[in-house]
C-alpha cells in the first residue's frame, strides 16, 4: 500500500519516495541518455495536475550526452527559483514526436500547501468536483 506522506506533490515517476539526491538524479539521466532521449528541465509556482505545461529552463538538450551537464543545469533552476517546483523530463523522438518517456520532481518549495476539493451541487442532482490548488490564492510570484 502506498501512502502520501505529509501531503506531497505527487506528479510524475519517484512521487512518493522521498526525494532523490543528486546521484540518484544522475542515475536517472544517465539512463535517459542511454535511450537517446532528450533531456529538459522545468518549473513551476502552480502544481496543478491539470497544469501541464511547465516553464522550460532553457532549451531541451538534444545533443547533449553527458548527465553532469544536465545536472549543471539542474543546479542553475534550483539556484535560480529556490521556492518552485523544478522537473526533469526526458523526451523519445524515435516516432517522429517529441514523446514524454521520463518525468520526475528534483526540487520542491519548503511548504507545499497543498489542495482543496470543493463540491458542488448542479442541475439534476449531479455533483461538480473542482480541485483547487492553495498556492494560487496568491498571485504568480508570491506564492513561495
Amino acid at each position: 500500500m502506498m501512502t502520501n506522506q505529509g501531503n506531497r506533490l505527487t506528479q510524475g515517476q519517484f512521487s512518493y519516495l522521498p526525494d532523490l539526491t543528486d546521484a540518484q538524479i544522475t542515475a536517472q539521466i544517465e539512463y535517459a541518455l542511454a535511450k537517446n532521449w532528450a533531456v529538459g528541465v522545468e518549473y513551476t509556482d502552480d502544481p496543478h495536475p491539470r497544469n501541464t505545461y511547465w516553464e522550460m529552463f532553457g532549451n531541451p538538450m538534444f545533443d547533449l550526452k553527458d548527465a553532469s551537464g544536465i545536472l549543471k543545469a539542474i543546479n542553475a533552476c534550483r539556484q535560480t527559483f529556490a521556492n518552485h517546483y523544478i522537473r526533469v523530463t526526458a523526451f523519445d523522438s524515435t516516432q517522429g514526436v517529441e514523446s514524454p518517456r521520463m518525468s520526475f520532481i528534483v526540487n520542491r518549495p519548503k511548504n507545499e500547501p497543498g489542495f482543496g476539493l470543493a463540491r458542488q451541487e448542479i442541475g439534476g442532482r449531479q455533483i461538480q468536483y473542482t480541485v483547487h490548488s492553495y498556492a494560487t490564492d496568491k498571485p504568480e510570484g508570491e506564492r513561495y
